[in-house]
């Protein structure tokens, strides 16, 4: 098509009119195979061309098969009309040679006229010719009638031309003239004469066959889209039986394929629901387990001390002060646990709200990392930051995110390697600002990583409160973070974890 003499006009034009006809030809694929009612209808088209085609085809054959012998009268009829069309010619042509000689009289009948009149005499045809009242003014020799009833001769020319039953009977053909200067009546009468047709019959196999090619034609069409549709219904009842895992084949465009799309999509939904349950019963067992002991062993100690001051089971006053300071300090770690819980409990919920405000977030990290720069210090780690300088402007709730830098940062002092460095960067991109703390630590698997962030999980699941503390730190964290329409999330490389924590800009 590329060699084609396009540039010249006509080409030109064409080229256009066939990239035209292949955009539109294209569209319409392209509509048609996103709609099965489309589907359907040019299905529907495609059969009924098909059978109306088998009918004709059918009747052809069958008709033919089933021929009958017809008298017909009507090429008599014709034969008639087209005499009187000749004789009405040949009075306009006298007409027309009257008018150039200086319109004269005629001066008698032309032979050619005459002559054609009695030729006419011989096939047994009248000629009248009458004035506008219906006495006749010229006969052929074979006519006697003097006067004609005009009404009954028009009559009679137009029954014959509707009448589809038409016998055998005198037909009149019916024209005004100009004869002899004068306006009259041409009048052909005769017998028409009969001819032998042959009319086809009807029968019942052309409209069965036309039938059948539609039903056929149309079930193997359809017959692909049914069985998707079997095959979606299939796939729902093995859904229907548990198995999770089975996925029906998106086999189209049209609403077929989206609904085996949104069936995937909703079994897909439906598995990480149960899932997701699974782990929060999973969870809820570990929460058992993690916080009966963590509320235990504080409790069985404040007890103990307890009952040995109640029995004054001590020897001085200094041990009776010291047992009152571990129970008292026990004490304290059980309420912060108690906290932790209710806490989240709160958060999880959305039951807390928010006193959100607009504040300088590098600023506010700032003034954080120096209160972390002697603990660090006290495990031999070393705090580096890069923060910008310019005001970075979020809408928070202070205290709430405090909570979560403290989370973060206490973590990096408490599991990181020693001695070693904890990096504390913040960059922003056009809307978003992103805080990042990083450490050199024990190496994760992925399952850990995915899972730091779940609540009441640590690492090492033999760590007491003593030293893993409630495993609710960094689900808080999340919890906080997520309610201020942010993210947070940790990465792993190079020996080293980060943790991300995302926010929007004011």
């Amino acid at each position: 098509m590329n060699r084609f003499p396009f540039s010249l006009f006509p080409f030109t034009l064409l080229r256009k009119l066939i990239i035209l006809v292949r955009t539109l030809y294209k569209i319409s694929i392209g509509h048609v195979n996103r709609s099965v009612r489309m589907q359907l209808m040019l299905t529907f088209a495609i059969c009924l061309l098909a059978g109306s085609l088998t009918y004709g085809l059918s009747s052809k054959l069958f008709g033919e098969m089933r021929r009958a012998a017809v008298i017909d009268y009507k090429f008599g009829i014709e034969r008639i009309d087209s005499e009187a069309r000749s004789l009405v010619n040949e009075l306009s042509s006298l007409q027309n040679q009257r008018d150039l000689s200086g319109g004269g009289s005629w001066g008698g009948r032309p032979e050619f006229f005459e002559n054609h009149v009695n030729r006419m005499n011989d096939q047994k045809f009248k000629v009248l010719i009458t004035d506008l009242e219906g006495r006749v003014v010229f006969r052929s020799p074979n006519a006697a009638e003097t006067n004609v009833e005009i009404h009954n001769v028009i009559g009679n020319a137009m029954n014959a031309r509707t009448d589809l039953d038409y016998g055998r009977k005198e037909f009149s053909s019916f024209y005004p003239v100009n004869y002899l200067g004068q306006k009259s009546y041409l009048i052909v009468s005769g017998i028409p004469e009969p001819h032998i047709t042959y009319q086809k019959g009807e029968s019942p196999l052309s409209l069965l066959s036309a039938v059948a090619v539609f039903i056929l034609l149309f079930y193997f069409m359809t017959q692909k889209k049914m069985r998707h549709i079997e095959e979606l219904a299939g796939g729902l009842r093995i859904i229907a039986t548990g198995n999770l895992d089975y996925r029906v084949v998106e086999r189209s465009q049209d609403e077929l394929g989206s609904l085996a799309r949104d069936l995937n999509f909703m079994v897909e939904d439906l598995q990480k629901r149960i899932e997701e349950e699974r782990r929060s019963e999973r969870l809820k067992r570990e929460l058992i387990t993690n916080v009966s002991h963590d509320l235990r062993t504080p409790l069985t100690l404040i007890m103990g001390y307890l009952r040995l001051l109640h029995d004054k089971g001590y020897e001085t006053p200094e041990q009776a002060s010291g047992y009152i300071s571990i129970a008292y300090h026990k004490s304290e770690k059980l309420k912060l646990l108690i906290d932790d819980l209710f806490e989240y409990t709160k958060l999880s919920n959305r039951d807390e709200p928010l006193y959100k405000e607009g504040v300088a977030i590098n600023e506010l990290l700032d003034q954080l990392l120096e209160e972390y720069v002697t603990p660090a210090e006290e495990q031999q780690l070393t705090i580096i930051r890069t923060i910008p300088k310019e005001k970075l402007l979020v809408r928070i709730d202070v205290d709430k995110m405090i909570r979560v830098f403290e989370n973060l940062l206490g973590n990096s002092l408490k599991y990181s390697l020693k001695p070693g460095e904890i990096t504390v960067s913040l960059r922003h991109d056009y809307r978003y600002v992103t805080l990042q703390v990083s450490n050199r630590a024990e190496w994760l698997s992925d399952d850990a990583l995915h899972q730091l962030f779940d609540r009441f999980y640590r690492v090492d699941a033999s760590r007491s409160s003593n030293t893993g503390g409630s495993g609710l730190g960094l689900a808080i964290a999340k919890s906080i973070v997520e309610s201020h329409e942010g993210a947070i999330w940790a990465e792993q490389s190079g020996g080293q974890i980060h943790f991300f924590v995302k926010l929007k800009l004011v």
